[in-house]
């Protein structure tokens, strides 16, 4: 057994299951039976007495074991819940090796946990068969989440990513309901029980435990089919709801079946299943999950109604649809042998997802999203002393639900990208296909797909991309300037600027993108391609203009000098979208960190005052507005820092206009809902006035057109600011009444902005009442902990209701607890309120959201030493530039 990790005993693997579920009950306590009969290999010198397979919250009731032509039953059945475990023991030694079948029955739960085998609740549209589970206020469908470690809650089985097996599944159903799972059904067979039947589906494929899935509802669905054949047959596409969302399912369907063929071809592996089922799930921990067949997602990443929705979610289902597509080759017909390679199914499926949306929608600018979005987050978590590796050391199944973070999904993506730049996208494909091709319903590691690169291209994949993926952290290359040529030292990048020489072992391997000329516009790649030591001089560049990091692929910070970056600000209108989010970005992050300074940055900020692209203006605001959140303890820092914000986008915001043209871009769009939004907030008045007119015709019922979709958020958000009590009543009331697939969301993100701690409290006893779901309680208080005049409040709601609300709603699913506490507690800078939070958790079992802890701890603190070292000169460069009063 290897040491590195706790796993089953190797000398029995599984085959094939047979999955046999029954006695479902639709109300009272969910319980459920089940029969799992598993067809086992069995290899072991000197026999065996006992076999181990991972059980969690499932009573066994008896084992059999048959092997050759003896059965034995099992004499005592033990657990060891900490390790998700159970032990048959048949009471005697065995001396068999070869095919054994072990038969298992058992009985367990349908949780609310969103995990294993669970029930969602939901407020159903027209009528409901009488066989639908519900409680006085809500119906229930029901479904699966297995990844990472949660078959094992539905039903006994060897629960680990290289212990693949093929699977028959049935399940005893009302039959006025619907079963899914991740083929197609097969036969229908009677039942003893009055008006139930068992629905049998075909087997599946070799795979993972963590692909299997099945759910049972009152659901219909609309159909598409692919424009390929395989197997001589378009393949069926479906978007599976509940009854009366289908028609909201159209867009990802649309999506889908074109997805399905674009990476058959790119991968040159046709779609392996003889369907694709997508289902629209009304509670879920993550975004989405690619069970293989039956793909499985949160209402707002698969349905978008284009009357009722914001036009933002457009984007997202877009992407989700195919990022969880791409798993269907890259993850589930080839697994990663361990979850330490998660990276491997997530990261990839983050870029090439990315890849195919910019196949389907080249005007969306993409890659300008990915940048300042994926990029920007991944460096964000990857400054700090608490990140972690790209393919990180896992000790067991249970450690790995906190590494599904920005590092393997979207610092793996964002090194996907790199590499891909790098060696060229037609080489970088081919590489993938023969990967795919050479390990298709097996397991692989990090280093099979560096060999299936290096082979396709001919370079040493391995030697450049190794530290990427198993070393911790990102550089910074620093530039120094001389006449004709520049000097480049690259160290590693903290967010805290501490960083110790043993922290700084690292010599990465650096693609320059090193572009130079007498101009931005006669620039050109420059010949020396990598920076491969700590530090170099680079000859040949022109003073006239150079640039670093071309449409930032490469995933490192660059530092100029301070008049380089004035001047490539000047120069902006030649740049790139991904070059001007890189240098904004990368301006930020060094003023954080201390390589560059806060007021460096508000100077070349001021430029781009005439700005008209929406992925750029993204990355201001943020940037801009984490700068106003750190000082906002400050009053006069404060205000000035407001009066910079108001003068920045007055000039954008009233260009933009309100409204939205027949036919206009989505990213204009996307522009004006975000300017609308950041100006009422800093207090542009016209954008107050109107968005205030248009919420009292809205909410008084007067003109429910008077807000357009997408401006909900902007305006629900305005009104709370400015009215305070009314609003959120008002606001609170919508979101109990609203029926658009996002309203909830775009409610919850408004309420964030109220101004009172008493408001405040409100807000946080509304989040974790049942009128708001599981998966939504940290949406509310992300928004919370992101306005800094209430930020305080959620700590002390978290401080105040741990025992009585936060850990008893939370703790069943670490995932989710995981989430609120790093999300809705980093925002501080202030090293007295980490200290808080450290001594608050010190007695705590903080397992499955330790990791969140040392993140929230670290971010605090280098957020409070920014602060203390750079307010003298942020206050001295506002009352030079006339902001302070």
């Amino acid at each position: 057994m290897a040491s590195d990790r706790d796993i089953l005993p190797a000398w029995v693997k599984p085959a094939h299951y047979t999955v046999s579920l029954h006695d479902l009950e639709f109300g009272g306590s969910f319980g459920y039976q089940g029969t799992v009969t598993i067809n086992t290999n069995i290899n072991k010198d000197g026999g065996f007495s006992d076999l181990v397979l991972n059980a969690h919250q499932l009573k066994i009731h008896a084992a059999e074991l048959k092997t050759g032509d003896k059965t034995r039953s099992t004499k005592d059945i033990s657990y060891d819940e900490k390790r998700q475990r159970v032990t048959l023991d048949f009471g005697e030694k065995i001396e068999y090796s070869g095919e054994a079948t072990l038969e298992v029955k058992f009985e367990g739960t349908i949780n609310n946990i969103m995990a294993g085998f669970y029930r969602s609740k939901y407020t159903p549209k027209g009528e409901v068969p009488a066989s639908v589970a519900k409680d006085d206020e809500f119906h229930y469908m029901f479904s699966t989440q297995f990844e990472s470690c949660d078959a094992r809650r539905a039903f006994p089985c060897f629960d680990e990513p290289n212990l693949k097996a093929t699977f028959d599944v049935e399940i005893e159903v009302p039959k006025d309901q619907i079963a899914l799972s991740n083929m197609p059904e097969k036969e229908i067979k009677p039942s003893k029980r009055d008006g139930f039947h068992t629905v049998v589906f075909e087997r599946t494929p070799v795979m993972s435990t963590y692909l299997l899935a099945w759910a049972i509802g009152d659901f219909e669905y609309v159909e598409a089919f692919t424009e390929r054949k395989y197997n001589g047959k378009n393949i069926p596409v479906r978007v599976y709801t509940t009854r009366g969302l289908k028609e909201q399912g159209r867009f990802a369907l649309d999506n889908c079946h074109k997805i399905v063929d674009y990476f058959s071809e790119v991968f040159q592996i046709d779609y392996p299943l003889p369907k694709v089922d997508l289902l629209a799930v009304h509670e879920f921990s993550h975004g989405a999950m690619e069970n293989w067949g039956l793909i499985t997602y949160r209402t707002t990443a698969v349905l978008f109604d284009p009357a009722t929705s914001a036009d933002s979610y457009r984007n997202r289902v877009a992407y989700v649809v195919a990022h969880e597509l791409a798993h269907q080759w890259f993850g589930n017909l080839v697994t990663m042998d361990w979850w330490s390679e998660l990276w491997l199914n997530e990261g990839f499926a983050t870029w090439v997802g990315w890849f195919a949306i910019d196949h389907l929608y080249p005007d969306w600018n993409v890659w300008g999203q990915f940048v300042t979005d994926s990029v920007q987050q991944a460096f964000a978590l990857d400054a700090l002393r608490t990140s972690h590796p790209i393919e990180v050391p896992v000790y067991d199944g249970l450690e790995v639900d906190q590494i599904f973070d920005h590092i393997s999904y979207l610092k793996g993506s964002s090194v996907i990208r790199m590499l891909s730049a790098h060696l060229g996208e037609k080489v970088f494909l081919q590489g993938v296909a023969d990967y795919l091709k050479a390990h298709q319903y097996s397991n692989a590691t990090t280093n099979d797909l560096w060999s299936a690169l290096s082979k396709a291209s001919g370079q040493d994949v391995n030697s450049f991309m190794d530290f990427w993926v198993r070393k911790i952290g990102f550089p910074v290359v620093t530039v120094s300037e001389e006449p004709g040529q520049i000097g480049l030292r690259q160290q590693r990048f903290l967010l805290a600027g501490d960083v110790k020489s043993e922290e700084d072992q690292t010599t990465w391997w650096i693609p320059l993108g090193l572009h130079t000329g007498d101009s931005a516009s006669a620039s050109s790649l420059h010949k020396t391609t990598a920076l491969t030591q700590k530090e170099d001089t680079i000859r040949g560049v022109n003073e006239g203009f150079y640039q670093l990091n071309k449409n930032l692929t490469g995933f490192y910070r660059t530092n100029y000098p301070p008049d380089r970056l004035k001047k490539l600000g000047e120069a902006r209108d030649q740049l790139s979208v991904q070059d001007k989010i890189g240098l904004i970005g990368d301006a930020y992050a060094n003023a954080v960190a201390g390589y560059g300074t806060t007021s460096g940055l508000l100077a070349l900020v001021e430029r781009f005052e005439d700005e008209s692209d929406y992925l750029v203006w993204s990355q201001i605001l943020t940037n801009i507005g984490n700068v106003r959140s750190v000082f906002s303890g400050s009053e006069d820092i404060s205000e000035a820092l407001r009066k910079y914000h108001l003068k920045l986008v007055t000039p954008a915001v009233e260009k933009v206009g309100w409204d939205f043209r027949e036919g206009e871009g989505f990213l204009l769009g996307q522009l004006r809902a975000s300017l609308i939004l950041s100006a009422a907030l800093v207090g542009h008045k016209a954008t107050v006035d109107e968005s205030l007119r248009r919420f009292d015709a809205y909410i008084s019922g007067e003109d429910k057109n008077a807000i357009h979709p997408s401006l909900r958020r902007a305006i629900f958000a305005t009104a709370i600011k400015q009215r305070g009590d009314s609003a959120f009543k008002a606001i609170k009331n919508e979101y109990l009444s609203t029926t658009s697939i996002d309203g909830k969301e775009i409610c919850l993100q408004s309420l964030g902005r109220v101004q009172t701690p008493e408001l405040a409290q409100e807000v946080m006893s509304f989040i974790f009442s049942d009128k708001v779901a599981m998966q939504d309680k940290h949406s509310g208080t992300i928004a919370l902990a992101n306005n800094s005049k209430v930020r305080p409040e959620v700590w002390k709601f978290v401080r105040d209701n741990w025992d009585s609300k936060i850990n008893p709603t939370l703790s069943g699913n670490l995932v989710v607890l995981e989430r609120f506490l790093r999300f809705g507690l980093n925002k501080f800078a202030d090293e007295k309120v980490a200290d808080e939070i450290a001594a608050f958790f010190k007695d705590k079992d903080t397992r499955g959201y330790d990791k969140g802890l040392e993140v929230i701890d670290d971010t605090i603190r280098s957020y409070a030493g920014y602060k203390k070292r750079d307010e003298k000169v942020v206050r001295e460069w506002l009352g030079a530039n006339g902001y302070l009063a």
